[in-house]
């Protein structure tokens, strides 16, 4: 599995020249993101780390989410994804995290289509949640691959975002 390395060494550049760390908790991307995170130049100066939760059950009792609301969604909402982020942030004591929740594969839960909640969390605050859905004939490796992919490069602009906030 590779990745876009300009991609990874400028998220790996900017988190090192703004002295700030990020974590990962992850469901449907199941470690890809942790992955990707783990390549990039000098990981451990910035990344704290990631876990995968992949059960209802697993995010309850790790990353607080509220049992009844993840029973009546499958754990897989925009707020769901939101709760993950700001408890992995907490977790690990990071400034930026990231969490992923969603779908690779078309089931009846998902009313058979493919897609996928993740959000991001900086210093404590939720500043970005989207929703992507792929065709639900797309292979679950390439869903995974596609949905990291495509994170990865909104946390580049959210990264690029915060340092002209900062100036």
């Amino acid at each position: 599995m590779e990745f876009q390395k300009n991609l990874l060494e400028y998220i790996s550049q900017s988190l090192m020249a703004t002295d700030e760390t990020i974590s990962v908790v992850e469901s449907v991307t199941s470690g890809c993101l942790q992955l990707a995170f783990s390549q990039m130049p000098n990981a451990s100066m910035f990344y704290k780390g990631g876990l995968t939760a992949y059960t209802l059950q697993e995010k309850v009792r790790l990353l607080n989410v509220d049992a009844h609301e993840a029973e009546e969604c499958d754990c897989v909402s925009e707020n769901i994804a939101e709760t993950m982020a700001l408890n992995a942030a907490k977790l690990f004591q990071s400034d930026w995290s990231i969490a992923t929740t969603g779908y690779c594969t078309p089931i009846r839960n998902s009313s058979y289509k493919i897609f996928a909640f993740f959000s991001f969390s900086y210093k404590g605050e939720i500043v970005l949640t989207k929703k992507l859905e792929l065709h639900p004939k797309t292979q679950a490796l390439n869903a995974q691959l596609y949905y990291t992919e495509f994170i990865l490069g909104c946390f580049k602009s959210e990264i690029s975002q915060q340092l002209i906030l900062s100036k």
